[in-house]
């Protein structure tokens, strides 16, 4: 784009928050030098705080920073709110900051329920909802939306490379325990997906709340299965708390364990001793690269020591991108925004080459970790070692088959 045409742009940017004219909708701000406004939401509070909470606030706030050396005269703001895992409080949220205090993009969204709802929301507002910690795969699937796209990972991707990993060594049979909610049946569904194919079978499943305390019945229920492989169809909190009591209930060695969503705040949760060997699929590790070192060295700073997890990764990387392609289209306009963002490939110091495909999946490499032994860890946070790469266009569903009604 010239300079020229950039200038005309952010002429025509700012004029749009300033008179709302932007998609026919509410105005954004009064003032012809409102800022464009990021609405991080999130769980402040509940089982998915460490892996997302106060961090992606954090992580937002260092996207900012650096788009604000090439954003010339543009300026943004950070906002941020708990929405509580409860897709009311989630919604009710969203639509006061976009009805009320100029929020033109909502990111993280971690708790699969919560992002469905601020999806259709953000739709029907013509504004952008960057998933970036919502990880059910309907969101690039029956539920996909012109203005959503999906930056980290899915439960596809979780679910499929878990699956293969473990079924190729021959863990073939498993019982699901399952969080009852959006996120925990898309990763029990899409993991049964992939084990079928590679000849495995599922002897039963449990389901449990979110933020569960006690899960004596559905461990025992598991080790009365039969199954070689117990898997973990939740994540955070009860990921961990499942973690511990399957180890007092000694279901391992008799079960192999499959955690299908680990994140490094849970590794750290459970330390070494306890996660050792779990294999997992992650699209960011704190030290893979000089750029993935470089990010989490300025995160740690502010977050007390503190390395990022991949949900705050992509809550910087989205948030970047999103920012950008404001920039070089001069508008707000969601379905406007999102067609810039999938023009050309996404260059990312994070996550490498990305590209946004019509059904909104940002596809990029996922790597397949085994957290380390204590003796192999070289100090805090040295917790994985890489076991395979699995390149973008295998690591998530073929777009033609998950559903669409975007894709032609």
């Amino acid at each position: 784009m010239s300079f020229r045409s950039r200038a005309a742009g952010l002429a025509g940017l700012a004029l749009s928050l300033a008179l709302g004219t932007s998609a026919g909708t509410s105005a954004l701000a009064q003032d012809a030098k409102a800022p464009i406004k990021i609405g991080v939401l999130s769980d402040m509070s509940g089982p998915f705080a460490d892996q997302a909470g106060t961090g992606s606030v954090t992580a937002a706030q260092l996207a900012v920073e650096d788009f604000s050396k090439e954003a010339g005269e543009l300026k943004v703001e950070v906002v941020s709110a708990d929405h509580q895992n409860k897709p009311d409080i989630g919604l009710a949220t969203a639509r006061r900051w976009l009805d009320q205090e100029g929020v033109s993009t909502i990111v993280d969204l971690p708790n699969s329920a919560v992002a469905l709802a601020v999806s259709n929301l953000m739709r029907e507002r013509h504004r952008v909802a960057l998933a970036s910690s919502a990880l059910t795969s309907d969101l690039t699937g029956k539920a996909c939306a012109p203005t959503t796209v999906q930056w980290v990972s899915d439960t596809w991707a979780q679910g499929s490379a878990t699956a293969r990993a473990i079924a190729a060594r021959g863990g073939k049979s498993w019982y699901f325990v399952t969080v009852d909610y959006a996120l925990g049946h898309a990763l029990e569904r899409d993991a049964t997906v992939a084990l079928k194919a590679a000849g495995g079978t599922v002897k039963g499943s449990s389901k449990h709340p979110l933020n569960a305390g006690d899960f004596a019945s559905p461990l025992l229920s598991a080790q009365g299965s039969g199954a070689q492989v117990l898997a973990l169809a939740d994540t955070g909190a009860d990921m961990i708390n499942a973690v511990k009591q399957a180890a007092e209930f000694g279901v391992m060695p008799q079960m192999r364990l499959a955690a299908l969503f680990v994140q490094l705040s849970d590794t750290h949760a459970l330390g070494l001793k306890a996660a050792q060997g779990l294999q997992l699929a992650s699209a960011f590790y704190w030290d893979r690269t000089d750029g993935t070192r470089a990010f989490a060295k300025r995160f740690a700073e502010r977050m007390n020591g503190r390395m990022p997890t991949e949900n705050h990764a992509g809550v910087y990387s989205s948030t970047l991108a999103y920012l950008r392609a404001v920039r070089d289209t001069g508008t707000i306009e969601g379905e406007k925004v999102v067609a810039a963002m999938r023009e050309k490939p996404i260059t990312d110091p994070l996550f490498g080459t990305v590209t946004v495909r019509q059904d909104g999946r940002a596809v990029h490499d996922v790597f397949l970790y085994e957290v380390k032994s204590p003796a192999e860890s070289k100090g805090p946070y040295d917790y994985y070692k890489l076991l395979d790469t699995v390149p973008g266009d295998q690591a998530f569903r073929p777009m033609a088959d998950g559903g669409c009604p975007l894709v032609k």
